[in-house]
């Protein structure tokens, strides 16, 4: 049976799904405990009931959420991505430099 976070990718153009579907992946691997859901409208991904990742399609650019925090490195690594938030963007113009684990 298809999932909300199935059908919630399934609205998106081809290439933009097989970027969702590998974000999914990627955060399936890194958390395999983790359960998703759709919270605030977009694919979110929980562990041990605490949010520990939102992701979303947009016009232009993949969103992940929350704000990315840590190291000076890991800030500088990511500046080039970081939203007014301090969410991610990654443009989807650009998202075959991206290399995602799944």
């Amino acid at each position: 049976m298809p999932t909300p976070v199935d059908d919630y990718i399934a609205a998106f153009p081809p290439e933009v799904r097989k970027i969702l579907r590998a974000v999914r992946d990627t955060i399936r691997q890194a958390a395999p405990g983790a359960d998703e859901s759709i919270s605030y409208r977009i694919p979110t991904f929980k562990l041990n009931g605490r949010t520990i990742v939102h992701f979303a399609g947009f016009k232009n650019h993949i969103g992940m959420y929350p704000p990315v925090r840590g190291s000076a490195a890991l800030q500088k690594a990511i500046a080039r991505y970081a939203g007014e938030k301090g969410n991610l963007r990654f443009p989807l113009d650009e998202t075959d430099r991206i290399v995602l684990r799944p």
